[in-house]
């Protein structure tokens, strides 16, 4: 092998095997190597035969492909985590040959959806506002570019990104401080990525969606193929209330608010919550926001609850709150420990992805193989869902209008 290769395969190796955790002794354990034979491959010293990148691959838990090709790169990327991760470089290869193969089934089908939200980005920039202001106005043209009416529910907000022309990839990461990211890649952008690791709620994997929207719209400047774990909390901020105000506009938010006056304040905060598909601390905080409650109306949202269900609580939710630092630390740690009355991961479901590589399965442009590595899935289990079809689709000339995944409209007069 050229002495490129041995690199490549080298820097993959170590990408993985940290993304994993592994030090090289355990590496070479599970593969049955010395640890002297991985330093000296990882260094690109060892040209390592086919059998022994076999057995790597198997300990790393990939295939020998992925240790032997060029990983691609994204170049405008914001990631959004608390802290430096390990996994950083290996999430960022994975989303971009997610988006590298998005983009090629778009291509080979001549179905490219387009960005209606393109140029908005540079209309918020000249808005001279700033802060809570200038993202709350954002999330109205955003909302209104996106044709959704002032009262207007979001019942999919995944499925109204995607027809928008934003790409939604779902990716399960096992951190607690790693939520999503946002691509303006020009080549495979735009993109907005969601954690949907099971221990974080489905609120927040609906908010960090809404929350990266407001990242590619507000914060374009940000975006660059360099470490940036450690985002402006500015930026962040703005983020969060731009995420608050388009998944719950004021006017839908006043006019469910008051329609629930005869309930009590536990069980009117729950059924807002799941009208707008957020969390209950979005709704106390959209209170707080608007002054309709002070701080007092968090430990009396708790003692109700307590009262109500007869156990406490967790502080430990998500997602960010509009302004944290008058509820206190709390709001930073958002890992789900109990959203009450939770939603489902049907109500955060991905479908573009899955859909283009059924079409190209099905007018035979990809071979079952392709589309088990373009969905992250076995060969056996994407065997499984393509006889799970049937004989049940309607056909394309029934399809609803371009918006129809923010639709049917839900009023508050509903």
């Amino acid at each position: 092998m050229a002495g490129s290769a041995h690199n490549l395969i080298g820097d993959n190796m170590r990408r993985l095997r940290l993304a994993r955790n592994l030090g090289q002794a355990e590496l070479a354990g599970r593969a049955g190597l010395s640890r002297t034979a991985i330093q000296k491959i990882e260094k690109g010293d060892s040209s390592p035969r086919v059998e022994t990148l076999g057995r790597i691959a198997e300990a790393l838990d990939v295939e020998i492909l992925d240790l032997m090709r060029q990983a691609p790169r994204l170049t405008a990327v914001r990631f959004r985590s608390k802290k430096r991760m390990k996994s950083r470089e290996d999430i960022l290869v994975k989303i971009a040959r997610m988006l590298h193969d998005f983009k090629q089934l778009e291509d080979v089908l001549s179905d490219r959806k387009e960005y209606k939200l393109k140029g908005l980005a540079e209309k918020i920039q000249r808005l001279p506002l700033k802060g809570k202001e200038r993202a709350e106005k954002a999330a109205e043209m955003a909302r209104e570019k996106l044709g959704l009416e002032p009262d207007e529910v979001i019942l999919d907000v995944s499925g109204g990104l995607e027809s928008a022309g934003i790409k939604v990839c779902p990716i399960s990461v096992a951190a607690d401080d790693f939520f999503g990211l946002s691509v303006l890649d020009e080549e495979f952008g735009p993109a907005i990525v969601v954690n949907v690791w099971e221990r974080i709620t489905v609120e927040r994997w609906i908010f960090s969606a809404a929350h990266e929207l407001g990242h590619l719209l507000m914060h374009t400047n940000s975006f660059n193929d360099e470490d940036s774990e450690y985002p402006m909390r500015e930026e962040e901020d703005e983020a969060n209330i731009f995420a608050s105000y388009f998944l719950m506009p004021q006017e839908a938010f006043e006019g469910y608010w008051q329609a629930t006056r005869g309930l009590g304040l536990v069980q009117r905060v729950m059924k807002v919550k799941r009208i707008f598909l957020v969390s209950y601390q979005t709704v106390l905080m959209r209170l707080m926001d608007r002054g309709i409650a002070d701080k007092s109306i968090w430990p009396k949202f708790y003692h109700f609850y307590k009262l109500q269900y007869n156990r406490s609580l967790s502080r430990k939710e998500e997602p960010d709150g509009i302004q944290p630092e008058e509820v206190g630390s709390f709001a930073e740690d958002m890992v789900a420990a109990r959203e009450p009355h939770r939603l489902d991961p049907s109500d955060f479901v991905v479908a573009r992805l899955k859909d283009l590589t059924r079409t190209a399965l099905e007018e035979e442009k990809i071979g079952m193989s392709k589309a088990a590595e373009i969905l992250g899935m076995d060969l056996q289990s994407t065997r499984d869902w393509a006889a799970s079809w049937g004989n049940v689709d309607v056909g394309h000339e029934n399809n609803a209008s371009e918006n129809s995944r923010l639709h049917p409209r839900r009023k508050r007069s509903a």
